[in-house]
């Protein structure tokens, strides 16, 4: 295909007159001949891709009774405050840490080399909640791709725990669901991955020091932004243990994705710029949260993806905002509701019914599943090309079209890119145009009344998530 491509208007008027626009959009909008259409509100997103033959494999390897043997061992050292002994062999934060390590260790093992495993730690200053120095542990297992190494993906889960006094580093602070769940997910997903072979990088880390003030993932975020690594998408699991709310009522095939608009790290300017032309809603992390709902929101997972268009919860955060205060693309999964009467609970019986974060609340066929979600988006992200980079829409000219340019890939097996676009007040991509192997395209609609995308595809037509133009003169 030429450097230079687009549509015609007339080609598209004429293709509206055969018939080409689709139900869910306007009749006023025709689509491109080439496009693909989503079946309209409530359906699956143009953008959807479904599971190939070695992801499926992948995620019938994860297996649920490994998953809860990791909670329940992590629940077994009594506590994992942040503050807790990090020498005593049974108890405490230390021996969490290195029973970890161990197991990572052994995943390694059956890598060939390709995973390695390390104790990334720092000692932390006094500060919010961290009365004395004290010494934060993440332990850190990476998967190097074999194609683009160079290109990181991260999924964390945090191995410290509380009770419901947050400086209590004595009392028994199991942390079943907060977080021996989202670590169990982690570090299944380090077991099944680690015989497989990887395009790009996997970082499968367990990180410290996150109910003090997400210490742990501030560290590893910091190093990795000063190590300049071009770290493209940061999933945390964190509170995925069970399905039950705290009136009883269970939801047991859906996951939260909670996912920020306006990015973090965005300046004043930046971010006037993105809402001058709407793009609050297409921030790189709410492209990666559209990513995982079309990779994993599917038979393969049994699990629906509820996106939610929010940083975190009110009143809390978890580790992925470490890696948003550095400008990465990151988003958390927890559970559908939460039961806070088994949540920083101290470990007691009341009037017969025992109260903590224990394993016996936890459902381990949901951690099953939302660790398939996880793999499914960790491994089709870790296929396929990086998301592109240099997205823009010219604007030097008034007119009914919409030009886009972007910057090609490095990727060997690169095979082209897709335009995507959609009306400003659908959620989801509902059209996809492929371009082929270019770096410049025109489509004869108004970029006035959609927004577009632009995502790159490799011969295996696995897709990257999708890169949002702003506006360029």
């Amino acid at each position: 295909m030429p450097q230079h491509a687009g549509t015609g208007r007339r080609t598209v008027l004429a293709a509206a007159a055969a018939g080409v626009a689709v139900s869910g959009t306007s009749p006023a909008v025709a689509a491109p001949p080439g496009t693909t259409a989503a079946g309209g509100r409530g359906g699956r997103p143009a953008t959807a891709q479904s599971p190939g033959r070695e992801l499926r494999a992948l995620l019938k390897e994860i297996d649920r009774d490994r998953i809860e043997g990791t909670v329940r061992r992590l629940a077994s050292f009594g506590t994992r405050h942040t503050l807790s002994s990090q020498d005593d062999p049974g108890r405490g934060i230390g021996a969490a840490r290195d029973w970890i390590h161990a197991r990572m260790r052994e995943y390694a093992a059956a890598s060939g080399g390709r995973m390695t495993v390390e104790l990334q730690s720092y000692v932390q200053q006094p500060a919010s909640r961290i009365p004395t120095p004290t010494r934060i542990t993440n332990v850190v297992a990476t998967l190097r791709g074999t194609v683009a190494p160079e290109r990181v993906y991260v999924v964390s889960g945090h191995y410290d725990s509380r009770a419901s006094d947050v400086m209590d580093a004595t009392g028994d602070a199991p942390g079943a669901d907060d977080d021996a769940s989202g670590v169990a997910v982690v570090m299944e997903l380090a077991r099944v991955m680690a015989t497989r072979r990887t395009a790009a990088s996997v970082v499968f880390a367990a990180v410290a020091g996150e109910e003090q003030g997400l210490y742990g993932a501030r560290h590893m975020a910091a190093r990795y932004r000063e190590a300049g690594v071009d770290v493209q998408a940061m999933f945390t699991d964190d509170i995925v243990g069970s399905s039950v709310a705290d009136d009883g009522t269970r939801d047991p095939y859906t996951v939260r994705l909670f996912a920020e608009g306006v990015p973090t790290s965005e300046t004043d300017d930046q971010a006037a710029v993105r809402q001058s032309v709407g793009g609050e809603n297409d921030s790189p992390s709410r492209q990666l949260a559209r990513f995982v709902r079309d990779v994993a929101d599917n038979g393969a997972t049994g699990m629906n993806i509820r996106v939610v268009h929010r940083r975190d919860r009110y009143l809390r955060g978890g580790d992925h905002i470490a890696f948003l205060e550095q400008g990465y693309p990151a988003v958390r999964f927890t559970e559908p509701a939460e039961d806070f009467a088994h949540q920083h609970q101290d470990v007691r019986v009341e009037d017969g019914k025992q109260y903590g974060d224990l394993p016996e609340f936890c459902d381990f066929g949901y951690i099953e599943r939302v660790a398939r979600v996880n793999g499914a988006a960790l491994w089709t992200l870790a296929q396929a090309p990086g998301t592109p980079t240099g997205a823009k829409i010219l604007t030097g000219g008034l007119t009914n079209s919409t030009e886009l340019v972007w910057e090609r890939g490095g990727e060997p097996d690169l095979a082209g890119y897709e335009v995507v676009w959609r009306e400003t007040t659908e959620p989801e991509w509902t059209h996809v145009i492929e371009v082929g192997d270019t770096t410049h395209h025109t489509v004869d609609l108004s970029k006035d009344n959609l927004f577009f995308g632009v995502r790159a595809v490799n011969r295996a037509g696995n897709r990257s998530p999708v890169a949002f133009p702003l506006p360029s003169r």
